[in-house]
């Protein structure tokens, strides 16, 4: 029970490396904010968490009124919060950067990070009512090591890494730690898009190809690793950005 009762809020949790978050915090003794752009999904998720153990939100996280009314909903329901999991996230197919359209562009940065300046002006002053609390950002080895194909969509995650160090700089003082993850391709819908082939085992051979461990990260081992940046055990961890990536990045 490393969370007990703790309160965490996590977007896009209905699915992929955010339900298996919300999965593990849960059974850690968090109090876990299911919020996800798919309501009923995200309904569905708390569901199997158990009665009193979780609640659902139906969240656009580029929308200010949605963050603000999350937020609102953690403390009706469970008095604060402690935790916080930027996670939603979207990309563009891999493709040619002079063929992503403007519409998938803005979408990319208002989803990646937009999303984080939205819930930081939401969360500080409650987290700091509450004396600290753990601010992480989903980001990417895209942002650290971009592949060609998906420039705009590393553009973004570099941004959340970058944010992550100067947000854990200056909120330092309210003791709120500001952390990131950096998962390789993994085993989520995104799938097909970050590669921008049809997911087949000949294709998959070709990403894992570069992945010393041999395989794609799974929603368990970002959870894993999320988990252990919520746990006071990490107090004095700020400002990282951990890469969860089989050894992608050596």
């Amino acid at each position: 029970m490393r969370l007990k009762d703790k309160i965490a809020i996590i977007t896009g949790a209905a699915s992929g490396f955010g339900r298996g978050i919300a999965e593990l915090f849960a059974a850690e003794g968090a109090k876990v904010i299911v919020a996800d752009i798919n309501g009923s999904a995200a309904r569905a998720c708390a569901e199997t968490l158990g009665p009193g153990r979780a609640i659902a939100t139906a969240t656009d996280v580029t929308k200010r009124a949605d963050v603000d009314a999350m937020v609102a909903a953690a403390i009706e329901a469970f008095g604060g919060v402690d935790i916080l999991v930027n996670n939603a996230g979207v990309t563009h197919k891999n493709q040619s950067l002079l063929t992503v359209t403007e519409d998938e562009f803005d979408r990319i940065y208002a989803v990646n990070v937009k999303s984080i300046f939205l819930t930081t002006l939401a969360v500080v002053p409650v987290m700091e009512k509450r004396g600290g609390g753990s601010i992480i950002n989903t980001a990417s080895t895209a942002g650290i090591r971009p592949r060609p194909g998906l420039t705009w969509y590393n553009g973004s995650k570099g941004a959340a890494i970058t944010l992550t160090k100067s947000m854990a700089v200056e909120l330092a003082p309210k003791n709120i730690r500001v952390n990131a993850i950096n998962p390789v391709i993994g085993e989520t819908g995104l799938l097909e898009q970050f590669m921008g082939v049809p997911d087949t085992p000949a294709n998959r051979a070709k990403f894992i190809a570069g992945i010393p461990l041999g395989r794609m990260s799974k929603p368990l081992d970002i959870a894993n690793a999320a988990l252990f940046l919520a746990d006071p055990a990490s107090a004095f961890i700020t400002g990282v950005a951990i890469e969860v990536d089989g050894g992608r990045c050596i």
